[in-house]
């Protein structure tokens, strides 16, 4: 039997999403649910499913949301339980995590996928359930968001996290291109270290971090590409192999993630060289921001995984009440959170955050 939620009186406008608009939005439900009366129960119960939490990006945003929830509790002066659980990279795992989290009678479920093919079976659990199911940072494709109207993604496009990491290598070369392309032959060399095989982000961002750099006119050379599964140990061991096979002969170091950037740099330092190819991550995790602070990380990709995490929130307490969710929805089903380039010029901005 489906769950019954229930109802109060909710705005039907919705503000513009962004960097000061999720902050609103959040306030907003925030609102809402404190004038909210009555009702079956005073506790929101929301489980979180999480991929991995060895995942610096991840285990960032479970701090968020543990943080948010606390927020939203001394706002509403009612109960809100957060249960986290670490799906350890296993499918099976995260799937027994959350049969469990419905069985306990979460109101709303978080989940960041292990295998984004499995979204259709956790969509048909949370559905009989009548439960709404938020998917986060690992996006599923698109039927399986469509499967029924309780089913959301929050995220950001990986399209664009690859080509502003493009141009952040195209930027460099514009800017001092004898520094940069050190053989002298006006070709750019790489490697690329990626995600997961067959995940979208390491797709989109392998294939449009390249094609910016090529769009604005550099001529570019793959020297390899390996999968190093978003970890830091891996990319390291990767990027030693390199090292040893072209020397310096590698003139940029392109990286899906920060943690694989972080692993290229833990190579680079345990070879001491005069040089050091130019490096790019995404994320804008702590770690990568003190990387990029030392001058070994070029630059990264601003993830604003708070954001998300606001944007989940502010989902959950409007869902809990049966009401619009109060984020600006894309079909009717995604939430949309912005990129932004880092880089020792703006910094401190990020640092301050």
């Amino acid at each position: 039997m489906r769950r019954k939620t229930r109802s109060c009186c909710f705005p039907s406008c919705r503000p513009p999403a962004g960097r000061w608009g999720l902050a609103a939005l959040l306030a907003l439900a925030l609102l809402v649910l404190s004038g909210c009366g009555g009702g079956k129960e005073d506790s929101l119960r929301i489980g979180a499913a999480l991929y991995t939490q060895d995942d610096t990006f991840i285990s960032a945003m479970a701090q968020d949301l543990e943080g948010l929830v606390r927020e939203a509790e001394s706002e509403t002066g009612k109960k809100i339980t957060l249960f986290i659980a670490d799906g350890k990279s296993s499918q099976s795992t995260q799937m027994d995590q959350v049969d469990r989290f419905l069985a306990r009678g979460c109101d709303v479920l978080f989940v960041n996928l292990v295998d984004r093919t499995a979204a259709a079976v956790i969509a048909d659990k949370a559905e009989a359930e009548g439960v709404p199911l938020v998917f986060f940072n690992r996006q599923p494709v698109a039927e399986d968001i469509q499967r029924w109207d309780g089913i959301y993604y929050v995220g950001a496009d990986a399209r664009e996290s690859g080509e502003l990491q493009g141009r952040l290598v195209l930027e460099a070369w514009q800017t001092d291109r004898e520094a940069l392309d050190r053989s002298g032959d006006g070709i750019l060399q790489y490697v690329m270290l990626e995600g997961e095989p067959g995940h979208q982000d390491s797709l989109l961002r392998t294939e449009y971090s390249i094609k910016a750099v090529t769009d604005g006119g550099v001529e570019v050379e793959k020297l390899a590409n390996e999968t190093a599964n978003w970890n830091r140990a891996q990319a390291a061991a990767r990027t030693a192999q390199w090292l040893e096979e072209f020397g310096e002969g590698i003139e940029v170091i392109f990286s899906n993630n920060d943690d694989m950037a972080l692993g290229a740099i833990d190579a680079l330092a345990d070879t001491p060289r005069d040089r050091w190819p130019l490096i790019v991550g995404v994320d804008a995790t702590a770690p990568a921001l003190e990387a990029v602070a030392a001058g070994q990380l070029y630059g990264t990709v601003h993830n604003d995984g708070r954001g998300q995490a606001q944007a989940m929130i502010a989902l959950a307490l409007a869902l809990w009440n049966g009401e619009d969710p109060a984020v600006e929805l894309t079909d009717g089903h995604y939430v949309w959170l912005p990129y932004r380039q880092v880089t020792l010029e703006n910094l401190e901005e990020f640092l301050e955050r």
